[in-house]
């Protein structure tokens, strides 16, 4: 079971677990100050986060303690460009599902290790936390400015005849499925 550390998170928003005990589904629409955008900005590497809201669901799945949370992220985000370092705005909006159970759950053994539950404490669930990561894994890792090519002999066609490129770390897959 997986574990996220929500501790000095740049914007929390947690939803008890009485809260999602006592009714069928929480829904809650959550919006980033101007300061926790900053903080989340300096985290993520962002030129700016000019905007970040969220709407989550968070149900009780039946017969358990399983926590299902649905969420949707609309943010503007301005990162580098990765050739010539201007900055590129982007809009993104994302929906998520994750899971989660107390710690201590035990998920059955048919489970898939990508279907496991993450674990919460008696607290409860940051979502804040949750969509920050879910922001996270949404922005481009390779941003570029419109119109801006990367340079001549970084990226080569097949089809021109290039070399196959390197691929340091091609066989490792391999090496780990063996190792299991």
């Amino acid at each position: 079971m997986h574990s996220y550390s929500y501790q000095e998170a740049e914007f929390s928003r947690l939803v008890t677990l009485d809260e999602i005990a006592e009714s069928d589904g929480v829904e809650r629409s959550i919006e980033a100050r101007e300061d926790e955008r900053r903080a989340l900005a300096v985290r993520f590497d962002l030129l700016s986060l000019d905007s970040l809201a969220a709407s989550v669901t968070l149900r009780r799945l039946p017969g358990g303690p399983v926590v299902r949370v649905d969420g949707r992220i609309v943010a503007d985000v301005e990162q580098r460009c990765v050739v010539s370092l201007e900055p590129v705005a982007d809009h993104i909006e994302e929906e998520f599902t994750e899971l989660f159970a107390p710690e201590g759950y035990e998920p059955p053994e048919e489970m898939e290790e990508e279907e496991l539950p993450e674990a919460f404490d008696a607290g409860g669930i940051d979502i804040g936390e949750l969509v920050a990561q879910h922001l996270s894994l949404s922005l481009n890792p390779y941003p570029r400015a419109p119109g801006v090519e990367m340079p001549a002999g970084h990226m080569e066609s097949r089809e021109a005849g290039a070399a196959e490129p390197r691929r340091p770390f091609a066989g490792l897959d391999e090496m780990l499925k063996k190792r299991h």
